[in-house]
């Protein structure tokens, strides 16, 4: 009997989307790091033999300057899904006919770079709304993933609002970012959503510490191993005995900047954990990596849908 199945997925968040997310205004101009980061990890996955998904942001498709960045990516053998077209986390306050003109648009966006359809959607900061689902399920997406079910929601956003630059509005329209304490008791594994309109959706949430519904994604690793390699150790090891025990396949999330350090992108240096050089964090994906890899088969969430049996 073969190794049980795993995803990997990396949210291509760009440069211009962390500035937004801190509330700097200069996002506005639409830096990009894809000339430094989008090389730099896919020779890092080469290495690794490892294909993902990359959920790609509809704007960064439109510009020129990143067109050659995104057609690298799907010409190195990975999947590429949808990430939203202006990646705003509250997508949840979206009109049904906003998030259908938001999602189609990123899609077309992301189909003339690139080529290929994309069948599996990720809301910005894991936002989503039954409608959300109903869309994708009326578009012919296989899956979502917008789902993180942990309590901690809340407090994730009490930190983010302390740490960033956001005006009296802009976190008013951020108000649900993270999600609810009652996001926690959502489902961990994946599953088929019954939706109203009688279609069903699979949703592949990001995988929290089954029992306890705590992150350990690799933000989160990271953050630990600051403090201490043998609690980053630990914390790792019990959330990956605890899907054992579960029977829980891990769904496992990257996000650039867990990847690449201040010393490459000297533009985010102020950003929390790029303190933290490149060299270090690439150490720690590596062994997260080969801990994930000698336990489970690790794949594409698309292929993952083809050849894992949802009950």
């Amino acid at each position: 009997m073969g190794k049980k199945k795993a995803t990997i997925s990396l949210d291509l968040d760009n440069q211009w989307s962390y500035l937004k997310i801190h509330g700097n205004q200069s996002w506005k101009d639409l830096p990009s790091y894809f000339d430094i980061f989008v090389p730099y990890v896919l020779d890092l996955l080469d290495e690794l033999n490892l294909k993902i998904t990359f959920f790609i942001v509809g704007q960064d498709a439109v510009l020129d300057k990143n067109k050659d960045y995104l057609k690298m990516i799907a010409d190195r053998g990975h999947e590429i899904a949808n990430h939203s077209f202006n990646h705003e986390s509250w997508l949840q306050k979206y009109t049904k006919e906003e998030l259908f003109e938001e999602i189609t648009k990123a899609e077309e966006a992301i189909f003339d770079v690139t080529g290929h359809k994309t069948v599996g959607f990720r809301g910005p900061g894991f936002s989503f709304s039954n409608e959300l689902f109903e869309i994708l399920a009326e578009k012919n997406y296989s899956y979502d993933c917008s789902t993180l079910p942990t309590f901690i929601g809340p407090l994730a956003r009490k930190y983010y609002f302390w740490t960033s630059d956001l005006s009296k509005e802009e976190r008013k329209k951020r108000n649900e970012l993270y999600g609810k304490f009652m996001d926690g008791f959502k489902p961990l594994k994946s599953h088929y959503m019954k939706l109203k309109n009688g279609a069903k959706l699979l949703e592949i949430p990001v995988t929290t510490m089954p029992f306890f519904r705590i992150p350990f994604h690799l933000s989160y690793l990271l953050y630990l191993n600051q403090f201490s390699k043998h609690l980053m150790n630990a914390y790792f090891s019990i959330a990956m005995l605890l899907c054992k025990i579960s029977n829980t396949p891990p769904s496992f999330l990257l996000h650039p900047l867990d990847i690449i350090g201040g010393d490459k992108i000297k533009d985010l240096q102020f950003f929390p954990g790029m303190k933290v050089d490149s060299e270090k964090k690439v150490e720690v994906f590596k062994k997260v990596i080969r801990h994930l890899n000698n336990n489970y088969d690790l794949l594409p969430l698309k292929e993952f849908v083809k050849t894992h049996s949802i009950e």
